[in-house]
């Protein structure tokens, strides 16, 4: 007997057009981010077209931010990767509605949107407070460094520039004697094109020149930061200019170290320690999340490795996202600093700041030289204090995972800070609104 199996014809075509909104089941993500595209203002995607033109007609700007989001939701970053799968995703054919940009469009459309993907994060916000999942009660602040668009091997060291370039120098005026050498000796030689190497060599050596000049302004900034001063004569010098006792610098005012690198690729991103060991160009990002419901209520970059600095920043990107100031804030140790702790000791948001890693031998603070510091770790002896710091991990740390883990995105397709900050609010605001589909009933 014959096996009887339900109709199956690959050539079988459809009599009646069918509708893009039966090819995926309810309450699919991308529903939800459709729906919620849909009730944001998207006026400022809409200004750069406003005037026309003689150009060809762009694709519709709503379209474009849908596939976007979405794309970042599921973990599809790449301009490539987007365009592919406009044709073969069901879900990016059903929020493009049989558009297809190619990479490129793609790729320039948000390039060209920063600062309206940045205000798109704080809509986002907004509409999660609306809903009640971020209540802004206390909120916990955590980093994560993830890695530039640079390569490593694009990257130079101060002492390797001065070498290269007394190299490039040579080479140059070797260049410039033998195209002005007429003896007949060189009619035996191989052709070359001189003045094309000399372009060459004079190209590469403007290129180390900025990144010395970049290396040096930073040192400048950096020295002038501890106190220094260009006619100090490396001697260490109190507030008021005079001479104190103490070895004297080992570099002159401006001067970087030897190892001191630069990258060519992406020069305003950072040598940073990954967590699992070793180094590479990266972004420090902060996101301040909510403990209603694991939403990001501030997504802030640096190019600085450190966090000890970044707490007033987050809570006023808090302010200006939400609208307000928290209740409470909680952080890890790399947030403290007395300086921070005396900015902020009239801020109506109550600090929980570690001082050290949990478990370890509490560190000896001298209250009359760290009197915020010290305040600080007596507050962290209360057992209030100790039950609020538990909960840091639970509230701040899982939404790093999901970006790193969930989403998949640990390197920038863009490259440079403002870039770089567009697309962490881009990331995060993609992650919120996965986040709502969960918690809001449908």
């Amino acid at each position: 007997m014959t096996t009887s199996y339900l109709p199956y014809e690959p050539r079988q075509q459809q009599l009646l057009p069918s509708a893009l909104q039966d090819w995926l089941p309810e309450g699919h993500l991308a529903y939800f981010i459709s729906d919620t595209i849909d009730a944001l203002d998207l006026s400022a995607f809409h200004t750069r077209y406003a005037e026309g033109g003689p150009r060809n007609q762009p694709f519709h700007p709503t379209m474009m931010v849908k596939v976007l989001v979405y794309g970042y939701a599921t973990g599809a970053f790449s301009s490539r990767k987007i365009a592919r799968k406009l044709h073969e995703d069901v879900a990016f054919r059903v929020l493009g509605a049989n558009n297809f940009p190619k990479h490129r469009t793609i790729c320039d459309f948000r390039a060209l949107h920063l600062e309206e993907f940045s205000a798109l994060f704080v809509q986002v916000v907004k509409l999660a407070r609306e809903c009640g999942l971020a209540k802004l009660g206390t909120i916990a602040v955590d980093g994560t460094q993830i890695k530039a668009n640079a390569s490593r091997h694009k990257a130079m060291s101060y002492e390797r520039m001065q070498k290269t370039e007394a190299e490039l120098k040579a080479q140059i005026e070797a260049l410039l004697a033998k195209a002005n050498a007429v003896d007949e000796a060189e009619k035996n030689e191989p052709e070359l094109d001189i003045p094309a190497e000399i372009e060459r060599r004079e190209q590469r050596l403007e290129v180390i020149r900025a990144a010395k000049e970049r290396l040096q302004e930073r040192q400048r900034q950096a020295d002038a930061a501890r106190g220094r001063s260009a006619d100090d004569e490396r001697k260490p010098r109190d507030p008021d200019g005079n001479p104190r006792k103490g070895p004297l610098y080992k570099r002159e005012f401006g001067i970087p170290k030897p190892k001191a690198q630069e990258n060519f690729t992406d020069p305003e991103s950072r040598i940073m320690k990954r967590p699992g060991g070793g180094f590479d160009y990266c972004y420090n990002a902060h996101a301040a999340v909510d403990d209603t419901a694991h939403i990001i209520v501030a997504a802030e970059l640096t190019n600085n490795g450190a966090d000890s600095t970044r707490l007033p920043h987050l809570l006023e990107a808090v302010r200006d996202t939400a609208g307000e100031h928290p209740n409470q804030v909680l952080a890890d140790a790399g947030f403290r600093s007395e300086a921070v702790f005396e900015a902020l000791v009239d801020h109506p948001t109550e600090l929980v700041v570690a001082l050290g890693r949990e478990g370890k031998k509490p560190l000896a603070i001298d209250p009359n030289r760290r009197p915020r510091t010290a305040a600080m770790a007596e507050k962290l002896r209360t057992e209030q204090a100790k039950l609020a710091y538990r909960r840091r991990k639970w509230i701040s740390e899982p939404p790093n995972g999901w970006v790193k883990n969930v989403l998949g995105f640990r390197q920038f397709s863009m490259r440079g800070l403002r870039k770089a900050q567009a697309e962490w609010r881009l990331v995060c605001a993609a992650l919120n609104l996965r986040r709502m589909a969960t918690m809001i009933p449908a």
